[in-house]
């Protein structure tokens, strides 16, 4: 398969979709991207990057069931795939590596 590469803002989004084991979705997305890096998202922003996701085969998606506080409305529930895992996995590897091969005067600056 092709290496897909992520934004920022993409990569962000996967990791909140991972912490919320299953039960992600937009706005839960969106709040916790806000509580986790102290900055403004909007819920399209995150509704456009959980497509993307999905086009790219990082996430799935399904309805979940009805619920009352939402008027009966259904969740479109994401997770991650072995794929987006599999990316995931590179990214930190990938960062890493560079991490490893900063100058050792760089490092304390840096807190590494």
């Amino acid at each position: 398969m092709k290496r897909t590469y992520l934004g920022e803002f993409e990569e962000i989004v996967l990791l909140a979709v991972v912490m919320q084991e299953g039960n992600a979705y937009g706005v839960a997305v969106t709040h916790l991207i806000t509580e986790q890096t102290n900055r403004s998202v909007r819920l399209n922003q995150v509704h456009a990057a959980l497509h993307r996701l999905e086009e790219k085969g990082m996430v799935t998606s399904h309805l979940g069931e009805s619920t009352a506080e939402r008027g009966g409305r259904r969740k479109r529930l994401f997770t991650i795939t072995a794929y987006g895992e599999q990316t995931l996995l590179d990214i930190q590897a990938i960062r890493s590596q560079f991490m490893r091969l900063l100058p050792r005067t760089l490092k304390p600056s840096l807190n590494l």
